[in-house]
């Protein structure tokens, strides 16, 4: 009979589980013990990273990158936050941003996108997900940057570069949030994909409603105190932040250019509008409701929580003069900027930001919400974030710290 080592054992199972956590497989019994050996050592996290790229002489499987970041970040790609929807454009981008290691914060603004490679693919296109459904049927290995390669946006989907903003204007993106509406909800899911927030989150009754658009009554049932009491509270902020999309849409065809399709099949269908310097219809929709509304002139956005009760909630690190445009807000401590690049770089550049990706993080490997005895974790955990925004590095953290304690 042979006894274990004192240890061995704790640490086999630490790794067994990170591993578990980071792929959803079973580790090799080569890349087991080589992630043990590193937690042996006193390096917890470099054993969550050889989980995900491979250790010395033993090759990482890729399923970190095909299905843990896949459907880590699919669930922001569409409005029924459905994880298990296809890969597309969207997804693709967020592995790929993970992948290479590239400044998170940078997801909501860069003129980058992710395309597939390899033989029988069809190629991306404006008009279907069919690139993205096909590379994912293949089983393609999306941690192999052969396989899943780094593009300018601008260049594959053919929009001009100022009206690029990562995902914001991917094809999936817009299909979800650009579609119909009046584009309040591109706003609205952003902050709930990266900050964690609804708007009943960040409501604040104190701010400026001269840019409240003319669709909102102010009078709904003929009670201006709904409007004062209810509507203001997410309306004031929101409408000013949404006119950076002023100039998108996503149309598709009619029931009569493709008839005995469903709507869903229609949608897949449609593709991304831009126009530079045309403000779309749907922003001046509805306008007897409240005529003296603010009418959209272009997609000129001002923060008006940067002061109120958002300032404390958000955390906002980027100086508030980041734009150098005209000035429409009150107060030159709200910052202003045009189109949806300089408000991502807005979004992103904030506490929120950084404490929503590893509280979403820490779900996703620790299989729960970070609990107040897990404070100092992630607030250290953060803190590294803001030094250059690595995600993957994110992961391993959390990782070697729920094996260890969970």
């Amino acid at each position: 009979m042979t006894t274990a080592l004192p240890g061995v054992t704790d640490e086999l199972h630490q790794a067994r589980r990170m591993h578990d956590r980071l792929t959803g497989v079973p580790p090799s019994d080569a890349m087991l013990d080589a992630m043990a050996e590193a937690i042996r050592s006193g390096d917890p996290v470099m054993a969550a990273r050889f989980a995900m790229d491979g250790a010395p002489a033993v090759a990482a499987n890729g399923h970190f990158y095909t299905t843990v970041v896949k459907n880590w970040s699919t669930p922001w790609t569409n409005e029924a936050q459905d994880a298990f929807a296809p890969l597309n454009d969207y997804s693709a981008t967020v592995i790929g941003f993970v992948r290479d290691e590239l400044d998170f914060r940078d997801i909501l603004s860069a003129d980058l996108m992710y395309v597939g490679q390899g033989a029988g693919l069809p190629a991306y296109s404006n008009s279907n997900n069919d690139h993205y459904v096909a590379l994912e049927n293949a089983g393609s290995n999306l941690g192999d940057a052969n396989v899943l390669l780094r593009r300018a946006q601008s260049t594959v989907t053919g929009l001009p570069a100022e009206a690029v903003a990562g995902v914001l204007t991917s094809r999936a993106s817009a299909r979800a949030f650009f579609v119909d509406g009046t584009n309040r909800a591109m706003l609205r899911f952003t902050l709930l994909n990266h900050w964690c927030m609804d708007l009943e989150q960040l409501k604040d009754g104190t701010r400026p409603t001269d840019r409240i658009r003319q669709d909102i009554s102010r009078s709904p049932g003929g009670d201006s105190r709904l409007f004062l009491n209810s509507c203001v509270d997410c309306h004031a902020g929101m409408d000013p932040l949404a006119q950076a999309f002023a100039y998108y849409d996503f149309p598709y065809p009619g029931e009569d250019e493709l008839p005995g399709l469903e709507l869903e099949q229609r949608k897949d269908r449609g593709q991304i509008d831009y126009a530079s310097g045309v403000v779309q219809g749907k922003y001046l929709i509805n306008a007897a409701s409240f005529p003296t509304g603010y009418v959209t002139p272009n997609d000129h956005w001002t923060n008006y929580w940067r002061l109120g009760d958002n300032t404390g909630r958000i955390g906002w690190r980027l100086p508030a003069d980041n734009s150098g445009t005209v000035d429409l807000a009150r107060n030159p401590a709200y910052a202003e900027g045009d189109g949806a690049a300089s408000l991502g770089r807005e979004l992103a550049h904030t506490e929120a930001f950084a404490h929503c990706q590893v509280k979403k993080v820490f779900r996703t490997i620790c299989a729960r919400d970070p609990q107040p005895a897990d404070s100092g974790t992630v607030s250290s955990v953060v803190s590294d974030f803001h030094s250059g925004g690595n995600v993957k590095q994110v992961f391993a953290q959390v990782a070697a710290y729920c094996a260890a304690h969970l």
